[in-house]
């Protein structure tokens, strides 16, 4: 994890993510993960890797620590674990900068696939380097 290279989105609350409670509805720091992780992937992965894989949820992990409320900027920050055969661990840490605490933690295990036989398919190596420190 520490030698993996991070990445960082910058996410605004929109009023339609708060819930009847007043704060961000669980689910989507879900969504932000998932868009950390697409983010993240778009930046890094070659076009060749890009066309050649799809990812899929295998588990979600999250830890909720603290309500994100209206009007926030929050920042999403993301990094890889371990590949291992078609699977890829990855990371989020949700965090409102302004005070700077950790809202949720979320780990995620993503299954690569063949896009044409939607197979798991092996995560190459080379591909896991792309994502290792800056």
């Amino acid at each position: 994890m520490s030698g993996s290279h991070r990445f960082e989105l910058p996410i605004q609350v929109d009023p339609r993510d708060i819930d009847r409670m007043g704060h961000v509805n669980n689910v989507v720091y879900l969504r932000y993960a998932q868009d950390a992780a697409v983010a993240h992937w778009s930046a890094v992965a070659t076009p060749e890797y890009a066309e050649s894989l799809l990812w899929v949820v295998r588990r979600h992990e999250i830890d909720y620590l603290r309500p994100a409320l209206p009007g926030d900027q929050l920042l999403a920050l993301t990094w890889v674990g371990a590949a291992d055969g078609a699977t890829f661990e990855r990371f989020v840490e949700i965090t409102r900068p302004a005070d700077d605490l950790v809202l949720a933690r979320v780990r995620t295990v993503w299954v690569a696939l063949d896009p044409q036989r939607l197979r798991p398919r092996r995560v190459p190596e080379a591909l896991r380097r792309l994502f290792d420190s800056d």
